[in-house]
């Protein structure tokens, strides 16, 4: 039989075995953040620089002693930003903090309610980035005509919403999402809303490169076995899409034909 092989994940010519990339927030405290990042499998980990400590306050834990740069991919993001101006901001900090490090995620938020992606802002603050020489994953709405225009800028990856951030509600629109996938020649990873295992499965069934969540881990009762569940989802969803589904009917379609049936 011939051995089942997929290709890795590749984001600006990075490669990545796991399809999973996972946030650091909301945790109880480092220790867990540790434990459930490693459970899950992820490669890639993604922290707000406006609210974690890298070393910039002696006093205070620092997210380098629990997520090890030597270990994991480290990838900055622009949580809690407004404004192009003040993203850009922070994804200068991030590269300064890691010491050059020019892959980071950006977002820029419309209002705090809701947490949805300002895609005006966000055109904007891309632009500046990759002209500054950064690899740019975009947080963005599941508007395909966005997506493409990121994209034809030079974004990395897109990353549209599935529901809002931290909402739990899965994939509200999968069509778009699937439309996105289908114009895309650059990863495309579904980031927020996921809120259980099979949302994850679902994004990945779709033809999604990988997914992006923190919160469904964090707040599950058990945030270590959900960890896992969600790295089998993220596994079983990719096979699933690469074996391609069977095709879905009117009607039933017996697993055993009639024909040489033992007649009684």
């Amino acid at each position: 039989m011939t051995p089942l092989t997929d290709t890795p994940l590749t984001v600006a010519g990075r490669e990545f075995s796991s399809r999973l990339l996972v946030g650091t927030g909301k945790y109880k405290d480092f220790d867990e953040t540790a434990a459930a990042i490693a459970e899950s499998g992820a490669d890639v980990v993604t922290f707000a620089v406006r609210r974690t400590n890298l070393g910039q306050d002696a006093e205070a834990p620092n997210l380098l002693d629990a997520v090890s740069p030597q270990r994991y991919t480290l990838l900055p993001n622009t949580a809690g930003c407004y404004t192009a101006k003040d993203a850009v901001r922070t994804c200068r900090l991030a590269r300064e903090l890691l010491e050059g490090h020019n892959l980071v995620k950006l977002e820029v938020l419309g209002d705090d309610h809701t947490l949805y992606p300002n895609v005006v802002e966000t055109l904007k603050a891309a632009e500046i980035l990759l002209a500054d020489g950064f690899d740019v994953m975009v947080y963005t709405s599941d508007d395909p005509i966005v997506a493409r225009a990121l994209e034809a800028m030079g974004c990395c990856a897109i990353m549209p919403l599935g529901s809002l951030i931290g909402s739990g509600h899965g994939i509200q629109n999968p069509h778009n999402v699937r439309l996105i996938v289908e114009q895309s020649s650059v990863p495309v990873l579904v980031d927020a809303g996921i809120g259980t295992a099979s949302d994850a499965a679902m994004a990945m069934e779709l033809g999604c490169d990988g997914v992006l969540l923190n919160t469904a881990i964090a707040h599950a009762r058990d945030p270590l076995r959900m960890a896992r569940a969600m790295k089998l989802a993220v596994e079983a969803g990719r096979d699933a899409f690469l074996a391609g589904r069977m095709p879905r009917r009117q009607g039933a379609d017996p697993s055993s034909p009639f024909a040489g049936r033992i007649n009684s």
